[in-house]
């Protein structure tokens, strides 16, 4: 294959494109050349098809360097899906496993082949390496590497050995967020040599900052059901600033009649994964997670991501945010926090001993906090940050630059209607689009994978748009290659056929029964908070604020034998001589063995006692 000619036919036949997106190409040819590079693309920019289509036209196999298994795992899985040769050796596969891949690297069986770079420094792993016809390196997450980087990893810092193991192979490093000193430390750190450099404009003219300061969770609660309301049947990110919090505010919005899945580091696997395929698959829409979720996540229809906390940098928001609009398609960002989330902050960088850490840690903390405060346009604090001047002032969109959403303030009046910009997709058939999701969720079920390793939302919606009528058609649509067409092209056209003739998708995502409700039927049903978390897929603390809070309103009673009667009585005198405002007092005149859990459901009593006797 020609390197040069071939690329276009590479891009149509593999991945679907007629064309590139801006300094793909450009890149591409770098590599090709056998330059080293540094790559700054935002979220979704397309960054691993800039190294994934070097390695096919060059024949030889490209080493990706990853953060995480399950991103290994999902990006081998799409390509050979692609009909691409890829695959992984991480502590996932068995040793037996390891050495049947290790063999086929060697006899140049890959395009691809993804290491963590933990298993990249060690001493084997460069002998066997040594041995594969490398064309170059790929570091996926770069910033990584940068002690001033905001997810700095240790072990990344290791890759400084490539140049020495490898000093013919070319060295590519990619990430989406890097400030001007962060990507000067990477090119430093990685020792690239006369690297071309290409850096994409962090302005995403799409997507719409909104930032406010709410007076408390109340506020905060509200103006996310009008969020989401506002975003009735759309796509949505909430991230959550604790494990407890995602929790609270799935079972929040669920009494709200709004759909949601939570998503955090302390779930069951199975069923946090369960939760992103069904987001993934549009059978919900709206997912609640920590900062666990995202990195890899390939959903391009995300019309809005909203934050419930100050965020610890403008990388890590910036990164988050721009998860929302990757289809390039208007979409908004929401940071909606509160002056403790700036405390706890505060306490996380007084935990951090190294002083240099430390310092880097209070600088990240004072930029996200002027970011937060400031009435600057939004977009062009973000720009600033990163080392890019904009031509221009005002972005004529975010909350300082422009009158925010109804959702957002309440119509002022004499309030200016603010108007979305419309970019360049026609309208479609929601209908079919509907269904054929509906058709892309099943087959992903009936094949035991991941929606978007069948057809992305793009490629979907693309479908809508042409109609196509024969298995040649769909070549014309963006993101199906002659792989994809060969395996899921019966089921398109079938689907097409099957809606001509009237059929419609089923609705999905409906709320039969609210999270306390359920609580209550399972109290009665004898079971016991431990149970309830299970079958709830909650932690228990979760479960027995729900309880309290059920308790206070009256909706329940309080149960004795949730407690021992020495524990309650105890509780009860701390609270009666102290107040029942606060629970950390009463904590403080407690024995150690005494629990917030058990105080909260105590104290639910009696002020729900209290409100009864003063209503008498």
């Amino acid at each position: 294959m020609d390197a040069v000619s071939d690329l276009q036919s590479a891009l149509r036949r593999y991945w679907g494109y007629e064309t590139f997106r801006p300094l793909q190409e450009r890149v591409v040819h770098s590599l090709l050349n056998g330059h080293d590079v540094a790559v700054v693309m935002p979220t979704g920019g397309g960054k691993s098809l800039c190294y994934q289509l070097p390695a096919l036209v060059l024949g030889r196999t490209v080493i990706v360097v990853s953060p995480l298994i399950a991103l290994m795992q999902d990006q081998v899985a799409q390509l050979q899906q692609m009909g691409i040769p890829a695959a992984f050796v991480n502590s996932s596969l068995s040793t037996a496993a390891q050495k049947s891949i290790i063999d086929s690297a060697v006899r140049g069986d890959y395009r691809l082949l993804y290491l963590s770079p933990e298993r990249l420094a060690r001493y084997d792993t460069v002998a066997w390496l040594k041995r594969v016809p490398i064309a170059f390196f790929a570091i996926d997450e770069a910033h990584c590497i940068s002690e001033w980087g905001h997810e700095f990893r240790p072990e990344y810092r290791q890759l400084n050995s490539l140049r020495t193991n490898f000093p013919d192979h070319p060295i590519a490093a990619f990430t989406a967020s890097a400030t001007r000193r962060v990507r000067q430390d990477i090119l430093a750190q990685l020792q690239l040599a006369d690297p071309h450099k290409y850096i994409v404009s962090f302005h995403r003219p799409n997507l719409r900052y909104l930032v406010k300061c709410c007076q408390d969770q109340n506020e905060q609660d509200r103006l996310l059901v009008s969020a989401l309301r506002a975003h009735a049947g759309e796509n949505v990110i909430v991230y959550a600033p604790t494990i407890a919090r995602v929790e609270e505010t799935v079972d929040f919005l669920e009494e709200h009649q709004i759909a949601a899945v939570p998503y955090h580091g302390q779930m069951d696997p199975a069923t946090r994964k369960r939760n992103q395929e069904r987001w993934m698959s549009d059978e919900v829409p709206v997912l609640v997670g920590t900062i666990a979720f995202g990195l890899g996540i390939n959903k391009s229809a995300v019309r809005a991501v909203i934050h419930l906390s100050l965020p610890k940098s403008i990388e890590q928001y910036y990164q988050e945010a721009g998860r929302a609009g990757r289809d390039g398609e208007p979409a908004e960002c929401a940071l909606l926090w509160q002056e403790k989330d700036t405390s706890l902050l505060q306490f996380f960088i007084n935990q951090v001993r190294d002083p240099l850490e430390q310092k880097r840690a209070a600088q990240r903390y004072f930029e996200i906090k002027n970011f937060a405060e400031s009435h600057q346009c939004r977009d062009r604090q973000i720009c600033v940050h990163f080392g890019e001047t904009p031509k221009w002032e005002s972005c004529s969109m975010c909350d300082v630059c422009s009158d925010p959403p109804e959702w957002f303030v309440g119509r002022r009046p004499g309030a200016r209607p603010f108007r979305m910009p419309k970019f360049l997709s026609p309208a479609i058939d929601t209908e079919l689009l509907d269904f054929l999701r509906q058709w892309r969720r099943r087959t992903a079920i009936q094949e035991g994978t991941a929606v978007t390793m069948i057809l992305q939302d793009a490629s979907l919606e693309d479908i809508c748009r042409k109609q196509p009528k024969r298995r040649l058609d769909l070549l014309n649509v963006t993101g199906i290659g002659e792989k994809k067409a060969e395996r899921y092209g019966f089921g398109i056209l079938r689907a097409l056929e099957q809606f001509r003739h009237g059929a419609r998708a089923d609705k999905q995502g409906a709320i039969t029964e609210s999270p306390a409700d359920e609580t209550i039927r399972l109290l009665k049903a004898g079971r016991t908070f431990e149970e309830i978390a299970a079958i709830r897929g909650r932690q228990v603390r979760t479960i027995i604020e729900t309880v309290a809070e059920l308790v206070e309103k009256g909706r329940i009673n309080f149960d004795e034998r949730w407690m021992s009667t020495e524990t309650r009585q105890l509780i009860e005198g701390a609270a009666a001589q102290i107040g029942l405002e606060r629970m950390k007092p009463i904590k403080a005149a407690l024995p150690a063995n005494i629990d917030y859990p058990e105080i909260r459901l105590v104290v639910a009593r009696m002020r729900h006692e209290a409100n009864a006797a003063s209503r008498a």
